[in-house]
């Protein structure tokens, strides 16, 4: 049994709170976005698979960004780089705004504004995966992640999706608009954040390496990640998780209304719903890691997950698919919350960006899959169909990473060969182990002692925090974190 969280500590910090205060205010205008996005679209159309084309649409940028986009994230400033691409996404949301008013919005067009804004958010995230580590303690990041998920919940899914369902109902130009202003504030807040979030590389970039492509470099984050057997497995189990989100996501109006006969605003509280278990799990996650492990906590949130949407999919009443969709919510960010800081401390900084970004191509990937193959299911079984196949996915999923989490050869998982970094072994690297040894750096792990390969091999594994230089050299990836994705 495992830990990815220690005692909590003290306040922090005011950049902490600055970079928290932007992921909240982009947060709202996301939320309504997130829920006029296909009630406009099922305005238009009632056919399921035009609100998956939607759907897709919004997820393939994970796809085909996802690597070159980790690879620029390692090579500049991240505050610059976060800041540019939300201003730019205030000016898209602005002009979508504008063709919604003049009513000349069509399937194509929001499909292909809902890819536009997809390719920032994976810029977005590509920046964002090393902000965490940059400025909090290893110590603290499970907490800082869980309030990062926690904000941004509060104010895109319980804030967001019900004001956007009312403003959509007044004038279907109001939430985009302010989600164009959220953009725009959100990028201010960023622009002000004191310092530099450049990676810190241990030696400087050669003539030779700064010549390379970004293509290359993103290749050897993907080939780390490869290499990993404990990273890989998690990745491909938040691909599934996402797969059954982005499915679900994918009809989820369409549920609501015909299924549920629930209108606009109904629609509205279920996203609500969903978030309110999601703050809930969120602000547990690092307790629930803490009591029970993060080995324990993944298999649980991963089975309670199929249960609930088992509920959703059997039920026809608006209050169990409430109650199920609380549950839903709250146990899928918890595991979230785990995986996300979990990631954080096994890959080394100056490769964070790039391993980040393949994890997430492939993770988040799942959410355009899940997105095209939930529009095929519930157009030939109905609406029901996405959720009950979900939920046996899930409920699959969730026995191989437990055992890939209880192998004793996990602890001796990390890749060895990385071109432009050493991979870290299970305390990390011989300076950082001496760095932690002179500095008494408190550990996230419940055994901070380092074990040589050869007790590696026949140890449970349990993940060391990298020293705390590199914690603090420089700057989590669901909304924040990786805004509402693993």
């Amino acid at each position: 049994m495992f830990s990815t969280g220690g005692a909590a500590a003290g306040p922090l910090g005011p950049r902490f709170r600055l970079l928290w205060t932007s992921v909240t205010v982009s947060a709202l205008g996301d939320g309504m976005r997130f829920v006029a996005l296909p009630l406009l679209a099922a305005r238009i159309s009632g056919d399921p698979r035009d609100l998956a084309l939607v759907a897709v649409a919004e997820q393939l940028p994970w796809l085909l960004l996802s690597l070159p986009a980790g690879a620029l994230a390692d090579r500049v400033d991240r505050r610059r780089l976060l800041w540019t691409v939300d201003a730019c996404r205030a000016v898209l949301a602005a002009g979508f705004a504008i063709t919604v008013a003049l009513g000349v919005a069509r399937i194509p067009l929001i499909a292909l504004v809902g890819f536009l804004l997809g390719c920032g958010q994976t810029l977005y995230n590509a920046g964002w995966a090393g902000v965490v580590p940059a400025v909090v303690r290893p110590a603290d990041r499970p907490r800082a992640n869980g309030r990062l998920q926690a904000g941004a919940l509060v104010t895109d899914s319980l804030l967001g999706a019900p004001l956007g369902t009312v403003c959509f109902g007044l004038a279907a130009l109001a939430p985009f608009a302010v989600d164009a202003l959220s953009f725009a504030l959100a990028a201010v807040l960023v622009f002000l954040l004191p310092g530099s979030l450049r990676v810190r590389r241990p030696e400087p970039l050669t003539d030779r390496q700064a010549a390379r492509g970004l293509l290359a470099e993103a290749a050897e984050g993907a080939r780390w990640l490869a290499r990993h057997r404990l990273l890989r497995a998690l990745c491909l189990a938040a691909a599934t998780a996402n797969l059954v989100f982005g499915g679900v996501l994918a009809v989820l109006v369409l549920y609501a209304r015909e299924v549920l006969r629930l209108g606009a605003v109904g629609y509205g509280l279920l996203v609500a719903a969903f978030a309110v278990g999601g703050v809930l799990g969120s602000l547990a996650a690092p307790r629930l890691g803490r009591l029970l492990g993060t080995r324990w906590t993944l298999l649980v949130t991963m089975l309670g997950s199929g249960l609930a949407l088992t509920v959703a999919g059997l039920t026809g009443s608006w209050l169990p698919a409430g109650c199920a969709t609380v549950g839903y919510g709250a146990l899928s960010m918890a595991w979230g919350v785990l995986a996300v800081s979990l990631r954080q401390d096994l890959v080394p900084e100056q490769l964070l960006g790039r391993v980040s970004m393949a994890y997430q191509m492939v993770a988040n990937g799942g959410l355009a899959v899940g997105a095209a193959l939930a529009g095929e299911l519930a157009h030939a079984y109905g609406l029901r169909a996405p959720f009950l196949a979900g939920a046996a996915l899930t409920v699959l999923a969730a026995p191989p990473l437990y055992h890939v989490l209880s192998s004793r050869q996990a602890a001796a998982c990390a890749p060895v060969g990385t071109a432009s970094a050493a991979p870290p072994t299970v305390g990390g690297s011989a300076d950082a182990r001496a760095s932690r040894r002179t500095s008494g750096t408190a550990s996230t792990s419940s055994d901070s002692s380092v074990m040589p390969p050869a007790q590696a091999q026949s140890a449970p594994f349990r993940p060391s925090p990298p020293a705390s230089g590199a914690a603090a050299a420089v700057p989590t990836g669901a909304s924040a974190t990786e805004p509402h994705q693993s």
